[in-house]
């Protein structure tokens, strides 16, 4: 029997459909240059707990529910793309079709040093998966469908201190009820305590296959992750952007943790949703060369 701990821890063709005692607004996203559909493009309503993921299709379908009214306001958001955003009113009433613009920004040469510097191997985070005891879950008891967790992520508060090279992430996978899984691998500012701005402006996703368990790797050499020494301390999480069910019942996913109250771990149910922190330390660290 499994157990677990839950800690607190393009055009778009829209409509607006009933779906139980909530709403529904369902649509696709493309690029506006191409004309090709986006996957898994952010799309929510900030701090009102509704949030989702287009599919790999640009598809996706965003629930409402008895918080948001017709002022509020939808964001579409996707790294190297112009945020955009209407109001639920005019998501309903008119049917639009939407095109995310691709964002011509220039970016910031990133140099560790000037001069010849001596890298060392770290471990960033926990590198340990202890006893085993406690499980930080990605499911919660009022979840009803898989699909309910697109977007949700969780994570932890790492310390960089040095200018660092980022080369790996790793995490141990305790439960995993999954055929296949896709998760965004996010770098956050932190401000106030909190997650706020990405860092890293890099779309870096990854699978899990087969319902593995053990430490999981995901190779970061490709996306030449550089952080100097004004960055002392990153939000780094993973995002939940699509699944296939092992089985009819399949629910758990589940990273190893401990309680620490040196530590912080961070999770937001839905995309553009308010952020949670405890008190928790996952089995969760990234590899880099640092000075």
């Amino acid at each position: 029997m499994k157990k677990s701990v839950i800690f607190l821890l393009s055009p778009f063709i829209v409509c607006l459909t009933s779906y139980g005692q909530e709403n529904v607004i369902t649509g696709k996203i493309k690029n506006a240059e191409n004309n090709e559909p986006m996957a898994y493009v952010n799309i929510g309503i900030k701090n009102k707990t509704a949030g989702t993921v287009s599919t790999i299709e640009g598809m996706y379908k965003l629930r409402l529910n008895e918080k948001i009214t017709a002022d509020d306001t939808v964001l579409f958001s996707h790294v190297g793309f112009v945020t955009q955003r209407y109001q639920i009113s005019e998501l309903k009433n008119d049917h639009k079709t939407i095109l995310l613009l691709p964002e011509n920004v220039a970016l910031d040469e990133v140099v560790i040093s000037s001069k010849k510097i001596e890298l060392r191997p770290k471990k960033i985070g926990r590198s340990s998966k202890g006893l085993g005891l406690l499980h930080l879950n990605f499911y919660s008891f009022y979840e009803k469908e898989v699909d309910d967790r697109l977007s949700k992520e969780r994570g932890m508060k790492l310390k960089i201190r040095k200018n660092c090279r980022i080369d790996a992430l790793s995490f141990n996978i305790t439960s995993n009820d999954f055929s296949s899984l896709k998760f965004r691998l996010n770098f956050y500012k932190i401000e106030d305590g909190l997650p706020t701005d990405l860092i890293v402006k890099k779309n870096i996703i990854f699978d899990i296959k087969d319902g593995y368990l053990g430490w999981h790797q995901v190779d970061l050499t490709p996306y030449d992750i550089y952080f100097n020494d004004d960055i002392k301390e990153a939000a780094v999480t993973i995002q939940w952007l699509e699944s296939v069910k092992a089985h009819e019942n399949s629910k758990y996913f589940a990273i190893s943790t401990a309680g620490s109250p040196t530590h912080t771990a961070y999770f937001r149910d839905k995309a553009m949703d308010h952020w949670t922190k405890g008190e928790q330390n996952l089995s969760f660290y990234l590899d880099a060369m640092c000075e």
